[in-house]
């Protein structure tokens, strides 16, 4: 099992990134309701009704009780997933983030057409498990659970790289995560360390409820926001 990590929290509070949140005003505005950012990804979503499921849910509502969470806005539970692979999204309409050879005006729908054509008979490379190893503001940050678990991840990976036609600058060092909640207002530096416990004894309870989180198989998805993944063709 790859080791837990205590992340760092300096991106998330006030005094240490002062920076405008990256996604505030195109994928969700300051009251924290999430805008239309149509697009399409490979995702696996939580399987529904497992344990793990359940243990996934608990840590979230766990950050939905801390005291200043309004800072944060919560995708639904329905719509929790670990993303595999990238694919375009309507304001990064630039390369690498576009296959080489299509109009960056392409529309988002033909788009979604077109990688639904080039995935038809798309070979999986194996299932995988996975297992957190971290938790932030944002949600889990998680990894295969044994070496080979990470190296099939990679498999699919570079397998989906070729349909896509592209490969991000991060491809081969993403960080696989299960998001729950985006930033709207970076976090009070004084609330720190209270943050800081809240993860750690999250961290602890899916180590010992959830050493590995149940996912369906890899699917490619639309979606119009973060509130829904659509599954159009399950992979593999």
């Amino acid at each position: 099992m790859p080791a837990t990590v205590r992340p760092s929290l300096a991106s998330f509070f006030e005094g240490t990134n002062p920076t405008t949140p990256v996604h505030l005003g195109t994928r969700y505005d300051t009251s924290g309701n999430f805008l239309l950012e149509p697009g399409n990804t490979v995702v696996s979503h939580l399987v529904q009704g497992s344990p793990s499921e359940a243990a996934v849910i608990e840590v979230r509502e766990r950050i939905c009780a801390m005291p200043d969470a309004d800072r944060l806005a919560f995708t639904p539970i329905s719509s929790l997933h670990m993303t595999l692979f990238q694919g375009i999204i309507e304001y990064r309409r630039r390369h690498p983030y576009w296959p080489a050879g299509i109009p960056l005006d392409t529309s988002i729908d033909d788009m979604t057409r077109l990688y639904l054509d080039r995935l038809q008979g798309f070979e999986g490379k194996g299932a995988f498990s996975v297992t957190t190893i971290g938790v932030t503001p944002n949600g889990l940050t998680v990894a295969g659970a044994t070496d080979e678990d990470r190296l099939i991840l990679k498999a699919w990976r570079d397998a989906l790289s070729v349909p896509f036609g592209y490969r991000h600058p991060d491809h081969d060092v993403y960080v696989f995560h299960i998001t729950f909640a985006y930033q709207v207002r970076r976090l009070a530096d004084e609330r720190a360390a209270a943050w800081q416990d809240l993860f750690d004894d999250c961290l602890s309870f899916l180590e010992r409820e959830a050493p590995v989180i149940e996912l369906r198989p890899p699917a490619f998805c639309s979606f119009s926001d973060m509130k829904h993944f659509e599954e159009l063709l399950v992979l593999g």
